[in-house]
């Protein structure tokens, strides 16, 4: 039997512009660039050392070297960052979980750096109560506005079309076959695994006297993160013979399979990221969707429970798997 090939297009598609991606984008770099530049670009006012933490007494009784203040509130900043892009929540709680975090740790580097100034022991380092409280106070009423500015309307109810057919001449087997990619999440999980990389590699070169958390620590979630983020930053979908396959991230792997008896019905529909909670791996009112842009998605649904994945041309691939599906009854 000849095989036939209906090939999606194979280009990676760019996540849209919405002032949403640049601006949740843009507050990222900017909290970063207040972490870690802070200690390191006021060396010469403070020594060797700042004071990080302080007791009730409000005398400092922890530090850690410049480069160790820079690098651990980034840590925690870049992972809330992968959370936040990954998390399944409502856009309005990401959004707040981002704003109120961000003000939080550059609130506090401010308030360490601020404290540090002209001191050149740690031990002499001023109080950092009232900006404590400030911080504190502006990080929640940050992350109060952003939830209610980030409210949106709940999205319409789906269509529920079963979606076309493809005529299917006898004899001839057909397969559809298409990708779709979106760079920024690669560029967050490739910055996610260097930190990983990076991290014992700077530790290494600095004595262990110098280093009062081991570097190793950050080894683990950022590589969780990493292999998460690079997961869910692309796709291939296959419909064929036996179904429909969806393999994640640049591997291939994990993957997820329906086969053809299973599915209900298919079709193509226009999602956007606002609809079913963000990007990447997404659980909403909507079902299960793979969101790396905005616009056609393929959905089916099979076994009772909807699933839809952002690619090119899914008219014809649901088409298709409703013919291989509508087969697979007609024999049964």
């Amino acid at each position: 039997m000849s095989e036939r090939k209906a090939r999606g297009k194979l280009r990676e598609i760019r996540a849209p512009r919405g002032w949403a991606a640049w601006g949740t984008a843009a507050w990222a770099a900017g909290v970063l660039a207040v972490l870690v530049a802070l200690p390191l670009s006021m060396r010469g006012a403070y020594g060797d050392r700042l004071a990080t933490h302080w007791g009730t007494s409000g005398e400092p009784d922890g530090s850690l070297p410049p480069w160790a203040a820079a690098v651990a509130p980034a840590a925690v900043w870049a992972a809330l960052v992968a959370a936040a892009v990954c998390w399944r929540a409502a856009r309005r709680w990401r959004a707040a979980a981002l704003v109120s975090g961000g003000v939080l740790l550059a609130g506090g580097q401010v308030s360490i750096a601020r404290a540090n100034l002209h001191h050149a022991d740690w031990r002499d380092a001023d109080p950092v109560s009232v900006g404590a409280v400030v911080t504190l106070c502006a990080a929640v009423a940050a992350g109060c506005v952003a939830a209610l500015v980030s409210r949106r309307p709940a999205a319409a109810p789906a269509s529920r079309g079963r979606g076309a057919r493809m005529e299917i001449p006898e004899g001839e087997r057909r397969v559809w076959l298409s990708r779709t990619a979106n760079p920024w999440l690669r560029l967050l999980g490739a910055a996610a695994g260097a930190v990983a990389v990076a991290a014992p590699l700077v530790g290494a070169g600095v004595g262990a006297g110098d280093l009062a958390q081991p570097m190793w620590l950050l080894v683990a979630p950022f590589a969780v993160a990493s292999v998460a983020v690079l997961g869910c930053s692309s796709v291939r979908v296959r419909v064929g013979e036996r179904g429909m396959d969806v393999a994640f991230g640049p591997l291939g792997w994990p993957v997820r399979r329906w086969d053809a008896a299973d599915v209900e019905w298919a079709r193509a529909e226009r999602r956007t990221p606002a609809q079913v909670g963000g990007w990447g791996y997404r659980l909403s009112g909507l079902g299960t969707t793979v969101m790396l842009r905005g616009g056609e998605c393929l959905v089916i649904r099979a076994k009772g429970k909807d699933f839809a994945v952002s690619v090119d041309d899914a008219e014809r691939g649901a088409a298709l798997l409703n013919s291989l599906a509508g087969a697979h009854t007609e024999h049964s």
